[in-house]
């Protein structure tokens, strides 16, 4: 299967809307202002309207209501506030995904859910930019929406003959010589994403074999395997995959850690999901 060809078939999600990209160039112009960056957000009401909603939530806490983009900008900073963009936009591009293919709540409840593990590994090994851990488990599986969106057929032979004797990847790596998780980080490499986003995403499920960021790889495997073990949504796997000893090795975190990554996404998941849909 040719991955990049697969992706870039796809009108519906070969490329990002106008406004992210014109969000990106400003948040890169160190000449940019806070408040130019706002007019920018601001001139697409709906990503605004989302946007507010999400910085209002306990997600981030603040103790007074943000009213404005601008404002927003300046309290949450302007990577932080183009992932979100992103991740919401992201989010608007899939919703004609038929509820016949994928029950999508599902879905995006599992990758949120990764997305907080993955933010709360990142903030206990004082990651740069921890944040930036939230979007690669949030967009993690979006390889699973480009197949079942394009070759619904093959994926309904996966799942129907192969998935439930082993693991999803392994399966449609089998059937289709390709996974989800190469998809995603060819989706990313379109969309000219930053090249350690791609790495983590596409190297989620072998994170020691990623060559330049085996790290972010190691965090969004290690999160998606805690989000699966806990049954927030479905990652597609009938089974928890076992843990990469070179990832846990990588990461070095202490266990005690798991049961605080447990309790804070638990109770975080289902705000988070709504949030965003």
């Amino acid at each position: 299967m040719d991955i990049r060809a697969l992706v870039e078939q796809s009108p519906q999600i070969s490329s990002l809307p106008t406004i992210f990209y014109q969000i990106n160039e400003a948040v890169e112009d160190p000449e940019c202002s806070f408040v130019e960056i706002g007019e920018i957000i601001s001139g697409d009401p709906s990503l605004s309207a989302r946007l507010l909603r999400i910085v209002n939530s306990s997600f981030f806490g603040f103790p007074s209501k943000i009213e404005t983009i601008t404002h927003a900008v300046t309290i949450v900073g302007t990577a932080q506030l183009h992932d979100l963009a992103l991740a919401t936009t992201v989010v608007n591009q899939f919703k004609g995904v038929s509820k016949d293919l994928l029950n999508m709540e599902k879905f995006w409840l599992h990758s949120v859910a990764t997305g907080l593990a993955a933010r709360i590994i990142a903030v206990y090994r004082r990651e740069p930019n921890a944040d930036r851990f939230y979007l690669m488990g949030m967009l993690h599986d979006l390889g699973r929406l480009i197949l079942f969106l394009n070759v619904p057929d093959q994926m309904e032979k996966v799942m129907s003959q192969y998935a439930r004797a082993g693991l999803l990847h392994d399966a449609e790596d089998k059937v289709m010589g390709a996974d989800h998780a190469g998809v995603a980080g060819m989706l990313m490499e379109v969309w000219k994403l930053p090249e350690m986003l791609q790495e983590a995403v596409a190297y989620h499920h072998m994170p020691n074999q990623a060559p330049h960021y085996p790290t972010a790889a190691s965090i969004v495997h290690v999160a998606d395997i805690i989000a699966n073990a806990m049954e927030l949504g479905t990652c597609g796997d009938y089974y928890v995959s076992p843990l990469n000893a070179k990832a846990w090795e990588i990461l070095d975190l202490p266990t005690n850690l798991l049961s605080s990554i447990v309790e804070q996404v638990d109770r975080q998941a289902n705000e988070a999901v709504a949030m965003f849909l």
